[in-house]
Formats: C-alpha cells, structure tokens, sequence
C-alpha cells in the first residue's frame, strides 16, 4: 500500500491500515510501502532515482512472497497514467511471485482510492493491460457509482464498496484565528490543493456572482498553491473586487487546519472529478453543509438535499470532461446563506452521517469484513 509521505487520501488511508489494532489482530499483516514519490509533484514523474528505487520495490516485493507465501495481497493501485503503468507492473510482479510460490488460485485485492479507468478505456495499449491487470483479481470500492469506471472489465461480484473513514480530529481546543474577520458574517471553506481541476476558479466566479448580488460572506481557501499560483489567484480576487470577503492561506494542517474547519459554516468543493475526497469526511465530522460536485464516490458522503447539495446533476458522476456550471454553483450556495437555520439543520445531518458511516472505527470494522468475504470466497473456490 502507499503511505506518507506524500500526504494524500490514499496514504492517509494507508497509514490509518497499517496502525489499525483490529486490522492487525484480525489478520496476519505484513506491509510493503509502495511510495516512491517524495512530494505529490513528485507523483507520476520518471528519474533515476526513482527507477532504482522502484527496481529495488519489486525485488523486495518478490522476496518477501516467496518468504511469506502469503494466501492473500492486497495493493492499492493507482488506475490511469504513468503511475497506473508502475502499479501493473507492481500487479504483474505479485501474480508471477504468487504463481512462483505455488499458489495457483492467485488472490490479489485491488483497493482504489482513485478512477480514471473509463478515461483511458478506449486507448488500445491501456485496454490491453486493463485486461491484464484486472484477471483474476478482487477490486474494492470506495462508493457504489464508482463502479462504471471498471465495469468494462470487473464483473460486479467481485466487487465490493468499502467507504473510508477518519479519525476524529475535532477539539474545542482551537487558537483564536484574526481578529479582524467580521465573526458575524457566514464562513465558506474551500480546502483542497490550489489546482484548476478542483474548482478554484468557477468557486471564484460564483462569489462573483454572490457578491455582486449583495450577498455577505466570508470564504477562506485552505490549500496548497499547485498550478493555481498565488500571484494569480489573488489578482484574480483584487479584480472581481473580493478582497474584503476572500483570503487564501496556503497548506495547513493539523490544528491550523482545525481552525478553518471550526469557524466555516459551508464547504464548497467544486471539483472537476474526485473519487471519495477525506476533506468532505472532514466537513461533516465539524458539522458542515457540503456544497460540492457529484463527482465519483462524492454521492456515496453526502446526501442530496439533506447534508448539502450536489451540483452537476446524476451525469457528473463518470463524466469525462465535467465542469462545474458557474450559475448552479452560485446558486447552491445562495439557498444556504439565505437560510442559515436550514445550513446549520443540514450540517448537523451531515454530522450524523458521519458518526453512522465515516468514523475511523466505521471504516476499520467494513475494511475487515471485506477482506474476510474476499478470503473466504477464495478459500471456498479451492477447496
């Protein structure tokens, strides 16, 4: 599996496995760390080092399943891309060692924290190695509408859906942020990495709209600059007149993450596509209205009407060139800074949700039991 560093979903949901005590007590767990990326610029890049690296990866991967002999591996592979070709090969490498050490009934669980596939389907090389790739293997989830980027070359009883989960980082221990915001007004929260496909600028054309409206808020961008630079960014909000109502903070985390998530009201994350984003998770576990694309696995966290609402309509799901529409953005968050009774009913729903579904403890127990089903299921196919 990927573990940090790089902080992203997957590695995060990596680590959250390998330091799980039920995880570990249920199963006889050895791990390899499939990371050869430094930084998440580094991802999808080829140098030198990172091909000794990766030569070393596989090697190490051979030897410890011929050591182990294990009856199950489970890898969370990337699904389109240059770092999709690592992982076959990664794939390719486990099934060969496993065939090696006399397991003829080879069982591989593929765990995506991400898709693409459908993107690339279509591609005559990628649909060879798709073909490839997915023979003989187990593939889980993060979200039941995830399931049409595979469908091409999974058939869905081999597939389960095991939505992530996070630990409970909220505490009432939270440093003052400045003084100099108007706490009175309603707080909007952007937090993801500064990048074009996550929405920036159609969220900035729709405060336009807003404030143009003569509507009163706040919205803080939390996140790291990417290829949205800073100089840009904040010309872009010194042109549309913004300025008074819209700051970017850079990359936080941890408790200086906390702080945004504590005084925000709503979180907008208009993704151009996403496969089951943590920062949702997080808004809801802080009592958050979600205003946010239906994008991959985003309509497995919120619920439509309830917690939030979901823009783009049931065709965003899988849509391959989707973009947020401006004006049903504008909108969406218009109806709760016109009723914020209804905001704060919505993210306390949305609190709820995560409670029920999405606490660290929630993940652990449906990450096991899937295993168990796949384990089982293959148990019973040899005997």
């Amino acid at each position: 599996m990927h573990m940090p560093p790089p902080v992203h979903g997957a590695s995060m949901v990596g680590k959250y496995i390998h330091d799980s005590k039920l995880v570990n007590e249920a199963f006889d767990c050895h791990y390899i760390n499939l990371t050869t990326a430094d930084t998440l610029a580094d991802i999808g890049k080829i140098g030198l080092r990172k091909v000794k690296s990766f030569v070393k990866l596989l090697n190490s991967i051979e030897k410890e399943i011929k050591r182990l002999r294990p009856n199950t591996v489970y890898i969370t592979p990337n699904s389109a891309g240059a770092a999709f070709y690592k992982d076959f090969v990664v794939v390719e490498t486990v099934k060969r060692a496993m065939r090696k050490c006399g397991r003829k009934d080879v069982n591989v669980i593929l765990h995506f924290h991400n898709k693409g596939v459908s993107t690339r389907q279509e591609r005559w090389l990628d649909d060879k190695l798709y073909t490839r790739f997915f023979k003989g293997v187990d593939v889980m989830l993060l979200a039941e509408s995830l399931y049409g980027d595979i469908s091409k070359y999974v058939e869905r009883n081999n597939v389960v859906i095991c939505g992530n989960g996070i630990p409970d980082y909220s505490t009432e221990d939270i440093v003052p942020i400045k003084e100099s915001y108007e706490k009175e007004l309603p707080h909007l929260l952007f937090l993801s990495n500064m990048m074009t496909t996550k929405g920036v600028w159609e969220l900035l054309d729709a405060l336009y709209i807003l404030k143009r409206k003569g509507q009163n808020f706040v919205c803080d961008f939390v996140g790291g600059w990417k290829d949205i630079h800073e100089e840009e960014f904040c010309a872009r909000v010194s042109e549309y007149g913004l300025s008074d109502c819209v700051y970017a903070h850079g990359a936080k985390y941890g408790m200086d993450k906390d702080v945004f998530l504590k005084r925000a009201d709503i979180f907008v994350l208009p993704s151009y596509t996403e496969a089951f984003p943590l920062t949702v998770l997080e808004a809801m576990q802080y009592g958050l209205a979600v205003v946010a694309s239906n994008v991959g696995g985003v309509c497995g966290q919120v619920s439509d009407g309830l917690t939030g609402y979901l823009i783009g309509g049931t065709e965003a799901v899988l849509t391959l060139d989707y973009k947020p529409d401006i004006q049903e953005l504008s909108l969406a968050i218009e109806a709760l800074l016109n009723d914020m009774d209804k905001c704060r009913t919505m993210g306390q729903e949305g609190l709820k949700r995560y409670k029920q579904e999405f606490t660290l403890q929630r993940f652990e127990e449906r990450f096991c039991k899937c295993l168990q089903t796949f384990i089982r299921s293959i148990c019973s196919s040899i005997s």
